[in-house]
């Protein structure tokens, strides 16, 4: 692991245990076991690291996403499984998830999230445009935008369910086949 890397990690583990507001930079050079100097070679400030925790994160989703959707089942299986996926890693790093938008948010960062997420984008934009070549969704949808769109939909149903609500497994299962009800219809899949 660089020590980059120990950063990132050091500085999820403490802004999980002590939130961003009572968090030092010593508190993550300390968990990192690097000096206090080596921080400053990477990160100007604690919260200057929020945009490597929020890649961190993206990295991690696609991993997820790449390996639990499968190749060679149907179209809308596969957008099952993306979301499922989805709903997975969001159940799993809430807190982070919180944490990167509390963080981001308190910064200048908050424009380099288009960047962050470029690769997410980039991947279910091709999901899309495979779909759309083969003629399973509708040829009127522009792949690019509609991946955002898509991302956005079901991140912030993940979101209400893990962050926001009681997160009970039967408003969890009803809420995941709205979603896809809804991503049915707007992709105009036949399938409901």
């Amino acid at each position: 692991m660089s020590k980059e890397e120990k950063i990132i990690q050091a500085a999820i583990e403490v802004f999980r245990e002590k939130g961003i507001e009572k968090t030092k930079v010593s508190d993550i050079v300390k968990t990192a076991g690097i000096a206090q100097g080596t921080f400053y070679l990477y990160f100007p400030s604690r919260l200057s690291v929020m945009p490597a925790i929020a890649k961190n994160m993206v990295e991690r989703i696609m991993a997820t996403v790449e390996e639990g959707v499968s190749d060679h089942k149907p179209f809308e299986q596969q957008l099952e499984e993306v979301v499922e996926m989805i709903f997975l890693i969001t159940k799993e790093y809430g807190d982070i998830v919180a944490l990167i938008y509390a963080g981001i948010a308190q910064t200048e960062h908050l424009k380099e999230w288009e960047n962050i997420y470029s690769p997410y984008y980039a991947w279910m934009s091709h999901f899309l445009l495979t779909a759309q070549r083969q003629g399973i969704i509708r040829d009127s949808i522009n792949p690019s935008r509609s991946a955002k769109l898509i991302i956005g939909l079901i991140e912030s149903a993940a979101e209400q369910i893990y962050l926001f609500d009681d997160s009970k497994d039967e408003t969890m299962q009803q809420l995941k086949l709205e979603l896809l009800d809804f991503l049915y219809h707007a992709l105009g899949l036949r399938h409901a």
